[in-house]
């Protein structure tokens, strides 16, 4: 008891888990009780057993196993996720229950498998069902079939699949138990109460004695089918229906239902497939081809036996079918034949569709041994063609068919109707179109008529069944030409005998209707065809109906009682009825004398409209029209009867059909030799297609009279032939060119001129029909014809004029393709492409050749693989539709050669598949396995080349076949491929699928996927669910329906404000819209009785409001989307779900009429509805608002459209909304945004510029009702779209964005959408790469040098286009701002004044604004404002006020510390301040900015006054630093006037050259001035200083300057230069600068390096920085200069260093690393950071040497200058002492001012100690520093011992420079040192405490000057009343100088305050 207190204190779960078995059963029995007490079925409580009832059906007792059992049972029956334990539960079941010995038991076991099947988990209950069959226990055997027999019973065979249990049945009946045979028995029975006869198959080699038991208990079945009668969770309508029935107690069940069961279930699926090729005789292909018939016949024999198996695997059948076809062509042994057929037979059948592709190869020599008479042989031929058609389509043989309807042998052509026959009865109305349909009439027509009586009974036999399969209406326009006998021989006797006797039986009332069909159809031929009547009838019939003087006068000699005549004529037509006119009597009468040669015009005229009027009111039929044509057409060329004789045709075509007009017209006219009638008939004929539409058109029949206008001499007639060509074009597109290929180059040349005219435009709707009767005969031609070809447009090749090649296919030919040798086989398929290229266009029979190609594309040289592809896609467009029949045999090789590794290959397959689809349609290649099969191929290229093919194509398809679910299971493995492109692919397809085969079909395929597999798999399936596309709608019938021409009558009333008034119809247009139908179904109605009042119900319908206002509807709407009760607007291509959705959420708030607009078919309806809704947005402003989500919802359903008529109206609408929208003050909520946005991004990279312009524009505008903070996402998610246009569009806002809004629009970080826009700079497409560039470029101008950080890292390339891009945009900026400033005239919007651009962060590199075309072109847009610039109100009013149009505006008046506070940005907008704010209030920065754009001047005095006005500022100290921010941009401009110098004013012999002197101190006097202020140095960038560098060195080394006087002196000042720029400067950009000098890198400079070069001198300069290192270490970025040290010796590796003359460079560069791992030791190597692959130079491997042996250097220096001798000095002095006073020594020579000090103590203490050596310390320094050090001991050598010879050196060469660079003459002592003092005087570098000169007194020879204050303020002064000036009298022709004023200069702050209260005095 102890023990039982112990464990009944437990929770339940664990009792169920306890070792003591009456605690389990406690625990399973309370569990019962929860189970069923919890209501919720996602509670969480049962969780908490999901891992336990596995172990409640395995107790290992069995009191407690039994409530275990009943307790897992109530836990499957209501927990949510009970299915998960589905598989282990069952097994447990088979395992541990079904043999316990208790009924109890198993009955729970078998209920528990029920349950499970009945939460939708039958397939893997069925699967441990079906393991369990193999389990040696009998019991377990017998348990588990018994379950499958009850679960068939309940469930039914569409739950429990039955094609497993079928397979293992037949194992069960071979069992020693007795029971279990018995077992299967029983199962056997019931299988076959659902199935019937298809299991027999199966079941055939069981014990005859089981078949014999089996037969007797199937024969005792009810016939009824059987009925489910338990049912799954989700067929609870089902189990409703059915319990509804048994309540009623009825019996009745439906029982086409039950036909449909049983015929669902094919015996062919229920086989196992055999594979016979591996077990034919080995001999068979030589037996085949032997002599004797008796071994021939052996061969046969043994492959019959095989193809009796009637399931077959797989597999290639090339070799056995060709030779079973030779066999049957060729063998005189009749025996032999039937044997091969039989063969041929049983090989069709076993495969069935993959027989498919060999169909063609077969069929035509069956077709031709039908000419064998012996029954056998004919029986046997019957059968094989018979099983073949099976395989294929008819359309597939319909070729070969036709090819032996004309044989001369009467059994062919009789066998071959006898096929047609029996295939059409396996024929529908869908499979058997008109196209394949009128081929086939023909030619059984012309049997018809045949000699032999058997070949037109089979003719007869075959147009019986051809009729009853696709009804009386297609047929009997083909049997017309029947004489009356031959026709009721077929009514009367064979077609009736056919419909009796026909394998399937009508219904009843079939041949009733049938009959009732044929009479109303003779009745109307015998109403609308006449037969030709005599003149003396007509004139009887004319005579009741016509007055007795009219017809008197009708022939009278004088015109006027003619004229009368014809009068009265007209009047009688008008009034007579329809009935009783007699229409071809009346025409005779008109065409009697004169008829149509009447002279008088006035009297024609009139005859053409009685014409007119008899075809439009009567009954005209083509007798009466061939009567009055020939009269048209001679007058359709006549100036003033041409009109109305072209009117007379039309309404002919109206009453016959314009085909047959049309035909009979251009036959006329080019019969005749009239010019002008055949291009007016031409022309007739143009607009008579726009108007009737090209329905049942005979293109083939004008072809030859366009041909022979194009070829007339007459202008005239080839312009007109040329227009119809257009016309055509419209309708039939470009395979319309292939007819005139042949034509001359420069006719070709007009005719694609006007075919590029119709390029993208649609073609017309039709506006005239013709009449029911005319339809009648043709046969319903203009229905079919839409059905068939949507208006002749696909029909076009078969049109075109096809050549038989298949002669040329010979064996030889073949042979060669298959050789050995590949030049051979490339010498086949060259004569190929010669063969198919010749022809052109070529039929569908091509022999053998599919075979041979398809050997080559497996072949082992890839590029003959490449030209069987090439001439694949040659074949495709000769071959057109005739390509399908191929498809099997050549098509799918294709794809297999997808699986190349070669991308080019697969490049190559892919285009070939493309060109092949575009001819053949997708069916063909998603019927049979073949694509599953080559899925199965686990080839990573082929799977994901053709899932992505797959994914591209089945979007487009409506229907697809069956057999697509095939690829699932190969698709879920692709979702798991090992490779990631395979799986991306794989879930890209996902929805592609699903939305042809469903959701739940593919959910269920998951079914046999292993459990975390198909977890993940079903994930998949569900994000798949909401991306899913919608299928594409069936294209609208053109032409089809007539009540259409009505509606858009209709709703032309009333015209719209803004469109032109429609005139009122003519009585012939009332006339013709009364006779018109009401509708295209074809029940007549009065649709013209009441047109007006049916036009003022419109009217009163349109009067009232557009959108009805619904207080918070939207917000309901906004609601019901959050909490999923509707579909989010997200998807990739609308879907109907969502259409459905938007016309339910319409229907409240939109008036009934504009929605039935707005969702109509017409595209010409959608632009009146949205017209009006332009007319009514300013008045239903408040509603429009209200329903704006659904507005914007419909407009995106529009970006889908691919009418331009149609998207341009929108885009009008959208702007119009959007000003509405502004001017409201209203904000877009993010509910409307993000179901708007993304689809309007799509339209911006739409190919038309004008769509894109105005996408731009509403993008422009939407920042202004939405944040344009969050319209950046938006667009950079359509950066990542496919569509390069998109992608660069998409760029270029951004770039907008980011200049007009700041760096703070960048969403959600400016890093990460920064390192996203970088990405693209390395795209494919140009255009991409330009935006993306501009984009950063624009970033830059906002934020400078920080861009670098913020893009992360970039490839070199990258770097280098983004680094060049920002250069050259800095060196365009002034006149790229000028040209935009002379095109925009709205200056006051957008401020672009050329000084603007400098005012920029301090260190960037002269920026340029971005997109100034762009932004130009959206300022000059008239529908909307452009984005106004703050200001913008004061400038207006500034400009209008002609008396002050040069002062600063009102707005400048608050103090400068305060400027932010006044501007009240609109809170809509949202937008952070200008960028442009500072330019327009900042006068001192405004003045340097002109200043400096003075200094690049053309103008030498110009330049050098702004050098004189910049040096006063940098002289002054308290003034200097406001040149901080602008140094960048001075520096270039003087770069660029070294250049100019350089250029063009040294060449120049007109310009003075003391100027260029005197230009050139000034510049240097400013550098250094700049220079020797350290914070303004440090300003200046790598880039500039790169420049900069470059400009002064080529300075040095211009001989030129040279030769001018005072030139030496200039290069010297020069090189002082370049040594403060060295000292000064930034060094980390300083050494970049060095290093990356494009001089340094460039190969031919490094190779023919030279002391005389420029590289020299940058070598020096690298010496120089270098040796300030240890002062610099701390301050630089090593990470930049080690990278770029690495991009150098990446270029020159250590091999090509060591190539030059001298080893100074290699030196160089083994200095600086050495001088950095020094000064940084180890840590040097952390700072690689920067270098993506260090393995592509020897930087770090030298790096790390050099720190490995670093600490012996200074050891290894000692001992080497003790083994030289070391320092000998006397024994006082100790070393270190010796060392401090040399250091000193050292340090004074280094510095400018003490280095003569330093020369003359060094010279005295070796003086001193003559034994001391300076190794040591001149070790570490340069080798210019020792050879100056050493100079300069001679020279004081010199000195004292009063030598007086001493050479020309250069200026110290500490300072990086070598004297050889400015002069190699000797000098002077005496010369040479004045020079020297006096330059050193000037730059201060003497000990004294004079003043240097300004530079303003080398402007003038004048020993005294006003002083540079002064003259800074005079020269101010005088360009600001200049500009002023200019600006007056320029303001109205050159508007851009409205915001020049801003930059007006001033001298400072001061002077601007002043300026300021000027300006408020005169307001005041």
């Amino acid at each position: 008891m102890g023990d039982d207190s112990e464990w009944m204190k437990l929770p339940i779960d664990q009792k169920c888990e306890h070792k003591i078995w009456k605690a389990r059963l406690n625990g399973y029995e309370e569990a019962l009780k929860l189970f069923q007490r919890i209501e919720d079925e996602k509670s969480p409580e049962w969780g908490k057993y999901l891992g336990l009832i596995k172990k409640f059906v395995t107790d290992s007792n069995a009191v407690a196993q039994l409530k275990g059992l009943e307790a897992a049972l109530a836990f499957i029956e209501n927990a949510h996720f009970a299915g998960k334990t589905t598989g282990e539960v069952v097994s447990g079941v088979v395992t541990k229950v079904f043999n316990q010995p208790k009924a109890r038991a198993k009955e729970l076991g078998m209920d528990i498998c029920f349950m499970y099947i009945e939460i939708e988990k039958a397939e893997v209950v069925q699967d441990e069902l079906l393991k369990g069959l193999d389990n040696k226990n009998p019991k377990i055997v017998v348990a588990c079939i018994e379950t499958l027999r009850k679960a068939l019973s309940e469930f039914g065979s569409k739950i429990v699949t039955l094609k497993p249990v079928v397979k293992v049945l037949p194992k069960q009946f071979e069992s020693r138990e007795k029971a279990v045979r018995d077992e299967a028995k029983l199962l056997a029975v019931e299988i076959y109460k659902w199935i019937r006869d298809a299991l027999r198959p199966s079941l055939q080699n069981i014990n005859s004695v089981q078949l014999k038991e089996l037969e007797e208990e199937w024969v005792k079945l009810p016939s009824s089918p059987p009925k489910q009668t338990r049912f799954l969770r989700s067929q609870q309508d089902l189990k409703a229906k059915f319990e509804e029935q048994q309540a009623q107690g009825g019996e009745q069940s439906d029982g086409d239902d039950g036909e449909e069961m049983v015929v669902a279930v094919d015996p062919y699926e229920l086989l196992e497939p055999v594979e016979i090729l591996s077990k034919m005789p080995k001999d068979f292909y030589e037996k085949i081809e032997a002599k004797k018939w008796q071994e021939r016949k052996e061969a046969l024999e043994a492959v019959e036996a095989l193809t009796k198996n009637p399931k077959l695997e797989n597999g290639d059948y090339g070799d056995l079918v060709r030779a079973l076809k030779k066999v049957v062509g060729k063998d005189a042994n009749v025996m032999l034949v039937s044997m091969a057929a039989k063969c041929l037979a049983g090989l069709a059948a076993g495969l069935r569709k993959k027989f498919g592709t060999y169909a063609g190869q077969v069929v035509p020599t069956i077709l031709e041994k039908f000419k064998e008479k012996k029954p056998q042989v004919v029986q046997a031929l019957q059968e094989a063609i018979d099983a073949i058609f099976l395989t294929t389509t008819l359309q597939n043989l319909s070729e070969e068919i036709l090819a032996v309807m004309d044989n001369k042998n009467p059994s062919i052509k009789q066998q071959a109707s006898l096929f047609l026959a029996r295939s059409f009865r396996h024929c529908t109305q869908a499979t058997l179109p008109k196209s394949i349909l009128k081929p086939f009439c023909a030619a059984l027509i012309k049997q018809v008529n045949d000699s032999a009586p058997e070949v037109r009974d089979a003719a007869f036999e075959a147009l019986g069944t051809a009729m009853k399969v696709v009804g009386e209406k297609a047929v009997n326009p083909f049997l017309a030409d029947l004489d009356k006998l031959k026709l009721d021989k077929f009514y009367l006797n064979l077609f009736l005998h056919f419909l009796q006797v026909s394998a399937v039986p009508p219904k009843k009332g079939k041949p009733t209707s049938a009959a009732g069909a044929k009479s109303k159809k003779s009745s109307d031929s015998k109403e609308f065809t006449e037969s030709e009547l005599s003149v003396e009838v007509c004139q009887d019939l004319a005579a009741g109906v016509l007055p007795a003087s009219c017809l008197e006068q009708l022939d009278s000699a004088n015109w006027k009682d003619r004229l009368a005549s014809m009068e009265e004529f007209q009047r009688a037509v008008e009034t007579m009825d329809k009935a009783a006119m007699p229409c071809q009597a009346l025409v005779r009468m008109l065409a009697k004398k004169p008829g149509w040669k009447e002279t008088n015009f006035q009297v024609m005229q009139l005859k053409l409209r009685i014409v007119a009027l008899i075809a439009q009111r009567g009954q005209f039929s083509k007798t009466s029209a061939s009567v009055v044509l020939d009269g048209l057409v001679d007058k359709v060329g006549d100036v003033k009867c041409g009109g109305n004789a072209k009117e007379g045709l039309t309404a002919i075509g109206e009453a016959c059909s314009l085909p047959w007009t049309a035909e009979q017209v251009v036959s006329m006219a080019f019969s005749q030799k009239n010019p002008k009638n055949q291009a007016e008939t031409l022309n007739w004929l143009s607009n008579a297609m726009k108007e009737f539409g090209f329905a049942g058109i005979n293109v083939k029949g004008f072809i030859n009279n366009v041909k022979t206008a194009l070829g007339a001499t007459n202008p005239a007639v080839r312009t007109a032939a040329i227009t119809l060509l257009g016309v055509m074009y419209l309708y039939m597109g470009a395979p319309l060119r292939m007819f005139f290929e042949d034509e001359k180059p420069a006719l070709l040349a007009q005719i694609d001129a006007e075919f590029e005219k119709m390029q993208g435009q649609s073609p017309p709707p039709p506006i005239r029909y013709t009449k029911k009767g005319a339809a009648e005969e043709e046969g319903g031609e203009v229905e079919e014809q839409d059905e068939d070809a949507g208006g002749g447009g696909q029909n076009i090749m078969d049109l075109l004029p096809r050549t038989d090649v298949s002669d040329k296919i010979t064996t030889d030919l073949v042979s060669k393709i298959g050789d050995k040798n590949w030049k051979i086989r490339k010498e086949g398929l060259d004569e190929v492409a010669a063969i198919i290229s010749d022809a052109k266009f070529i039929m569908a029979n091509i022999g053998e050749l599919p075979l041979a190609l398809k050997g080559r594309l497996s072949d082992s040289n890839k590029i003959l693989v490449q030209q069987t592809l090439s001439i694949l896609q040659q074949l495709a467009t000769a071959m057109g539709p005739g390509l399908k029949q191929h498809v099997k045999a050549l098509g799918i090789p294709i794809i297999t050669v997808l699986g190349d590794s070669k991308p080019n290959v697969r490049a190559t397959a892919l285009t070939t598949l493309q060109a092949w689809v575009e001819q053949t349609g997708m069916k063909d290649w998603l019927e049979g396995e073949d694509l599953s099969e080559e899925l199965k191929r686990e080839n990573p290229f082929l799977r994901q080349e053709l899932l992505g093919w797959l994914a591209e194509k089945l979007p487009t398809q409506r229907t697809v076949p069956g057999d697509l679910m095939l690829c699932i299971p190969q698709l879920y493995a692709c979702l798991e491929d090992r490779n990631g492109d395979v799986r991306k692919k794989a879930q890209d397809a996902l929805p592609t699928f699903m939305m042809h085969l469903g959701y739940d079909k593919m959910t269920k395929a998951t079914g046999k996927l292993k459990p975390a597999s198909k977890d993940q798999v079903v994930s998949m399936l569900e994000k798949a669910r909401a991306v899913m596309p919608a299928k594409p709608a069936a294209p609208a019938k053109t032409g089809g329906g007539k009540g259409s021409a009505d509606m858009v009558f209709l709703l032309t009333q009333p015209p719209s404000p803004s469109e032109e008034p429609i005139p009122p119809p003519s009585s012939k247009d009332k006339d013709n819209n009364g006779s018109k139908k009401p509708s295209s179904k074809g029940k007549a109605g009065a649709a013209g009785k009441k047109p007006v009042s049916k036009g003022q119900k419109d009217d009163e319908d349109k009067s009232g409001p557009l959108f009805i206002l619904i207080a918070n509807a939207k917000e309901q709407r906004i609601k019901e989307e959050k909490q999923l009760k509707i579909l989010k607007w997200n998807f990739i291509t609308p879907r109907d779900e969502y259409v459905e959705q938007l016309k339910t959420q319409m229907s409240t708030c939109f008036a009934k009429w504009l929605q039935d607009e707005l969702f109509h078919f017409d595209f010409q309806r959608h632009v009146k509805a949205i017209g009006v809704m332009i007319e009514r947005l300013e008045s239903e402003s408040e509603a429009t608002i209200s329903c704006l989500d659904l507005i914007l919802k419909w407009f995106t359903l529009r970006f889908f459209d691919t009418n331009t008529t149609v998207l341009m109206k929108v885009l009008e609408y959208l702007k119009l909304l959007f000003a509405m929208l502004n001017r409201e003050n209203y904000h877009l909520t993010e509910y409307e945004a993000n179901s708007f946005v993304p689809y309007l991004i799509l339209k911006v990279g739409e190919s038309k510029d004008v769509v894109r312009k105005d996408v731009r524009a509403i993008l422009a505008m939407l920042c202004k009702v939405y944040p344009a903070s969050k319209v950046f996402p938006f667009l950079m998610d359509g950066t990542k779209s496919k569509n390069s246009k998109q992608r660069a569009e998409c760029l270029e806002e951004l770039g907008c964005l980011i200049e007009g809004y700041g760096m703070n629009v960048c969403q959600p970080t400016p890093a990460k959408s920064l390192k996203e826009i970088a990405v693209h700079i390395g795209d494919r497409d140009t255009s991409v790469r330009n935006a993306a560039l501009n984009t950063v470029v624009a970033v830059y101008n906002v934020c400078g040098e920080q861009v670098y950080k913020l893009i992360g890292n970039l490839s070199e390339k990258d770097m280098s286009m983004l680094e060049e891009r920002i250069k050259r945009s800095a060196k365009k900026a002034p006149t790229a701002v000028a040209k935009q400033t002379a095109t925009d005239r709205s200056q006051k919007e957008q401020p672009t004044n050329s000084n603007a651009t400098f005012l920029r962060k301090p260190a960037q590199e002269d920026p340029n604004k971005l997109n100034q075309a762009r932004q130009n072109a959206q300022h000059t847009e008239s529908l909307h404002p452009s984005i106004p610039k703050e200001f913008q109100l004061d400038l207006d009013m500034i400009e209008m006020d002609q008396g002050r149009v040069c002062e600063l505006p009102d707005l400048v008046q608050h103090k400068l510390d305060e400027l932010l506070e006044p501007i009240m940005i609109p809170e809509p907008k949202m937008r952070s301040v200008s960028p442009h704010f500072d330019e327009l209030h900042n006068s001192t920065a405004s003045t340097i900015n002109f200043v400096i754009s003075q200094v690049a001047s053309g103008d030498i005095n110009t330049s050098i006054q702004a050098l004189a006005q910049i040096d006063e500022v940098l002289r002054q100290e308290d003034k200097a630093e406001v040149m901080s921010g602008h140094i960048d941009q001075f520096l270039i401009a003087t770069i660029m006037q070294l250049r100019l110098i350089n250029s063009t004013h040294m060449a120049d012999d007109r310009v003075d050259k003391k100027d260029i002197i005197k230009l050139y101190s000034c510049i240097i006097g400013n550098m250094l001035s700049l220079f020797s202020m350290e914070s303004l140095a440090r300003e200046a960038s790598m880039g500039v200083l790169k420049d900069l560098m470059h400009g002064l060195i080529t300075l040095m080394l211009d001989s030129r300057v040279e030769d001018v006087e005072d030139g030496t002196q200039v290069i010297r000042s020069v090189n002082l230069l370049v040594i403060r720029v060295l000292e000064k400067s930034d060094q980390t950009n300083m050494i970049r600068s060095l290093i990356l000098v494009p001089n340094l890198l460039s190969t031919k400079n490094v190779l023919n390096w030279t002391s005389n070069s420029s590289m020299f001198i940058y070598i020096q300069c690298l010496w120089r920085v270098i040796r300030f290192l240890p002062e610099t270490i701390n301050n630089i970025n090593l990470d930049r200069i080690l990278l770029d040290v690495h991009n150098f010796m990446k270029v020159f590796p250590k091999e090509k260093l060591k190539q030059l003359k001298s080893d100074v460079p290699h030196r160089t560069l083994k200095t600086l690393l050495h001088t950095l791992c020094k000064l940084t030791g180890a840590k040097i190597l952390d700072h690689l950071s920067m270098i993506e692959n260090r393995n592509e130079s020897e930087l770090e491997a030298h790096l790390r040497r050099v720190v490995k042996h670093s600490g012996n250097l200074a050891g290894l220096k000692s001992d080497r200058s003790n083994e030289k001798g070391g320092l000998r000095i006397d024994d006082r002095m100790s070393k270190a002492k010796v060392s401090d006073i040399l250091s000193e020594i050292f340090k004074k020579i280094g510095s400018k001012e003490n280095t003569k000090e330093g020369l003359t103590e060094l010279y005295e203490y070796k003086q001193k100690y003559s034994d001391a050596d300076l190794e040591p310390f001149l070790k570490n320094t340069s080798q210019f520093f020792q050879s100056y050090v050493e100079r300069g001991l001679r020279m004081i050598e010199s000195e004292r011992e009063g030598k007086t010879r001493i050479q020309t050196t250069a200026v110290i060469p500490q300072h990086g420079v070598d004297s050889s660079l400015s002069s190699n003459e000797e000098l002077k002592p005496a010369v040479y040192y004045e020079r020297l003092k006096i330059l050193r005087q000037r730059q201060g570098l003497e000990n004294t405490s004079r003043q240097r000169p300004t530079i303003s007194s080398l402007l003038s020879s004048k020993p005294s000057v006003a002083s540079s204050t002064d003259m800074l303020q005079s020269k101010l002064s005088q360009l600001k009343e200049s500009r002023e000036l200019y600006m007056q009298e320029h303001n109205v022709h050159s508007p851009t100088h409205t915001n020049t004023r801003s930059a007006s200069p001033a001298a400072n702050l001061d002077d601007l305050k002043k300026r300021l209260e000027r300006i408020k005095s005169k307001r005041q």
